[in-house]
C-alpha cells in the first residue's frame, strides 16, 4: 500500500475559495486501477496560513505513477494555474510506503512479512 500526500499553506481569507475549488473539482482517481481512498484534510491554522493535505490511498507505490502519468491526472489538473487561491508556497509532496496497516478489527498486516 502507498499513500500519496501534497501539503498547501493556504494564506488567511483564501481557505473557502480553497475548499470550495476541491469540492466543485471532477474527481478521476477512481477511474484508475489500484486506487483505494481519497481525502482532502483541514489542518490547524496559524498566523500566516491555514495548513491543507490532500490523502489518496493507492494498492502500491505504481499504481500512484501510473496515476501521475494518466490522461485523468491531465484532466485533473489542467486547470490549476487558473486558481484565485493564494498559497504562503506551493504545494508540498509527501510519499510514503505503509509498513504496518490495521484495520478496525485490529486485524494487523505487516508488509515486511508478507
Amino acid at each position: 500500500m502507498y499513500i500519496a500526500m501534497n501539503r498547501f499553506r493556504v494564506l488567511p481569507g483564501f481557505e473557502e475559495a480553497f475548499e470550495a475549488q476541491w469540492r466543485s473539482r471532477q474527481g478521476r482517481l477512481a477511474e484508475l486501477p489500484g486506487y483505494i481512498e481519497f481525502h482532502m484534510l483541514k489542518g490547524p491554522k496559524a498566523e500566516d496560513h491555514t495548513l491543507y493535505a490532500s490523502h489518496t490511498v493507492w494498492e502500491s507505490q505504481e499504481a500512484f505513477i501510473a496515476w501521475t502519468k494518466s490522461e485523468q491526472f491531465r484532466s485533473a489538473h489542467a486547470r490549476a494555474g487558473e486558481s484565485k487561491v493564494q498559497y504562503l508556497s506551493g504545494p508540498h509532496f509527501e510519499g510514503f510506503e505503509v509498513i504496518i496497516h490495521e484495520d478496525r478489527e485490529g486485524k494487523r498486516a505487516d508488509a515486511a512479512a508478507a
